[in-house]
């Protein structure tokens, strides 16, 4: 096996070349070992394997600098680095990373890397610090075509072929984002392709770029022979290289969107290792979004690149024609899009990744809220139970939403209830509507919940109880739930109250616990720190009432147990039991 003697990109450069094409199928059946018995990125990686073989047998790691956008495509990158054990031994796969990783790899890995259309924009930075200290390294951006949507890539290109200095940028272009490409720019990267890179019509060039393509992107020798070119080059270059998405695996270059990422699978058959036939949010939200539109031709889903993340798979796009929009990997577009659609009068719909609206705060507060814009953001994987790595952490958009003027931000606990807020949200008129969609498995409710929420409490009170009220939001009601059947056994009857809002207070309702309560416990499914259990805190500030904020301490969580962090930050049903009863024993 030829991948047991590359440790270092140096053994890579002593290798005969005619073995490179083999290396290359060692290391692809490396990263399919991965991630059908792990999970994680299969497509992308699979496309890349020629171009880091090549990349690491040209340049001089770590001393040249390799920014990884996204890290979708960075797996072989940690293969020929030191790390292959991470994919050939099943009882080390959870020592490796699935993004760019200095604190795995301070030599290789230049930067913590999850979020997309980074990398031009941190390498012309690596780029002008180079420059003012006086060095002369490479500096390498490796950046899909999908992630040139995204206008940090645009920003970062702009700056890097301004500094006017070494620059190598690789735009892996496989013909895909995530799902299929959206945007202008994709008109140029055809025709690119189609001219062999020839046409007189160069977005790089435009903008300021020397230009090479490689039509032949994963022929490691072509790849090798283009890179030798750019080489310590004196100025700023793209190297166009174009890549098959998933190559060596049949399914994932059939099915491309499927196979962008993939929980564990069996490789003889493409089936998941372990099937579900268990609800999901992002399901229920695509059929019941689809189902709306029948009926409101003005109601329109939006993504940013992400279809899947409101269960809008092909064939739903294609059944949602043009009330679907993709606006492409370019948050900040889809929100300011949206507020632009509710001023002309439509029924805009924005589902994303929590982990994905912070990178759009500003056009949240200046496009949508500022111009309070009825338009509405489902926010998905907002919780302890969503992504659990440091780069997609999801659990800080409370403190982030809740606290913008004009927005409304809602947290249903069931299905039932987020559907009553939804429909109510994309019928009114009068402000932008943010909602929580629960994290965890899909929960139902036999309760019958408001038509209007411009006029419904700002919180639900689940039962009436003394001495003790816990609070919960979203999914941490079930949570509170379960510790109210402890503290009964206990013989304390709890007051149970679900904060429906997160962006205000129910302060009619906390104020009538005064007289016959002593504590209230706040269960917040995120941070403590700008949560809404600080907010019932400083309500309560000047009385005697006790308020104990159950929460996830601000920090960066890399690969947490979900089970872990809900014990460590007091949120099960028996931790916070015990504190309830561990407070009352010393009142």
């Amino acid at each position: 096996m030829i991948l047991e003697k590359i440790n270092s990109p140096a053994d890579l450069k002593a290798l005969d070349p005619a073995l490179l094409p083999a290396l290359a199928d060692e290391v692809r059946q490396a990263v399919l070992n991965r991630v059908s018995l792990h999970g994680g990125h299969v497509g992308p990686n699979l496309g890349f394997v020629e171009a880091t073989i090549a990349l690491h047998r040209v340049f001089n790691a770590p001393e040249d600098k390799f920014v990884f956008d996204v890290s979708h495509q960075s797996y072989p990158h940690k293969i020929l680095t030191g790390r292959a054990f991470g994919f050939l031994d099943p009882t080390r796969l959870d020592e490796v990373s699935g993004y760019s990783s200095p604190a795995e790899s301070p030599l290789y890995d230049t930067f913590e890397l999850g979020h997309t259309s980074t990398s031009i924009a941190l390498a012309s930075g690596l780029q002008k610090g180079r420059d003012i200290m006086g060095r002369h390294e490479n500096v390498v951006a490796v950046i899909g075509d999908g992630s040139l949507s995204g206008g940090e890539a645009f920003e970062g290109l702009d700056v890097a072929a301004e500094n006017g200095t070494n620059i190598i940028i690789v735009v892996n272009d496989n013909e895909m984002s995530i799902a299929e490409n959206h945007g202008g720019l994709y008109q140029n990267l055809a025709l690119l392709r189609q001219t062999n890179g020839a046409a007189q019509l160069n977005f790089f060039k435009a903008l300021g770029f020397d230009y090479l393509y490689v039509e032949q992107g994963n022929d490691v020798h072509k790849l090798i022979e283009a890179f030798q070119k750019v080489k310590d080059i004196d100025h700023p270059v793209v190297v166009h290289i174009h890549t098959l998405k998933g190559k060596g695996y049949e399914p994932a270059v059939l099915d491309k969107e499927r196979w962008h990422w993939s929980m564990p699978f069996d490789t003889q058959t493409a089936q998941p290792r372990n099937t579900s036939t268990a609800e999901d949010y992002s399901d229920l939200v695509g059929q019941f979004l689809l189902d709306q539109m029948k009926t409101d031709p003005s109601l329109v889903a939006v993504t940013a690149g992400t279809p899947s993340v409101a269960g809008f798979t092909p064939q739903r796009r294609a059944q949602a024609g043009r009330q679907h929009v993709d606006v492409g990997i370019a948050e900040e577009e889809a929100v300011a899009l949206i507020s632009g659609m509710a001023k002309a009068g439509a029924h805009p719909v924005f589902n994303v990744y929590s982990t994905f609206i912070q990178r759009a705060y500003d056009q949240l507060a200046q496009d949508l809220c500022i111009n309070n814009q009825p338009a509405v953001i489902n926010v998905f994987m907002g919780s302890v139970l969503g992504f659990n790595d440091i780069t997609h952490i999801g659990f800080y958009d409370i403190p982030m939403l809740s606290n913008i003027p004009n927005l409304t931000y809602l947290a249903p606990a069931s299905w039932e209830e987020f559907v009553s807020m939804e429909r109510w949200a994309i019928a009114q008129s009068s402000m932008p509507v943010a909602i929580r969609v629960p994290g965890g498995a899909v929960v139902h409710s036999p309760e019958t919940f408001p038509a209007d929420y411009s006029v419904a409490p700002k919180a639900r009170l689940i039962t009436r109880g003394s001495r003790v009220a816990l609070i919960g939001a979203g999914a941490s009601v079930a949570w509170i739930q379960k510790a109210a059947d402890t503290l009964r056994k206990n013989g304390i009857q709890p007051t149970l109250i679900s904060q429906t809002f997160l962006s205000s207070l129910d302060e009619k309702l906390l104020e009538s616990l005064l007289p016959d309560h002593q504590v209230v416990l706040v269960a917040e499914d995120g941070s403590i720190e700008g949560g809404f259990g600080q907010k019932i805190a400083a309500f309560y500030g000047n009385t005697p009432m006790r308020v104990l904020c159950n929460g996830v301490a601000k920090g960066l969580y890399d690969r947490y147990s979900y089970s872990g962090l809900l014990t460590q930050s007091h949120l099960t049903p028996d931790t916070i039991a015990a504190d309830i009863l561990r407070t009352l024993s010393i009142l």
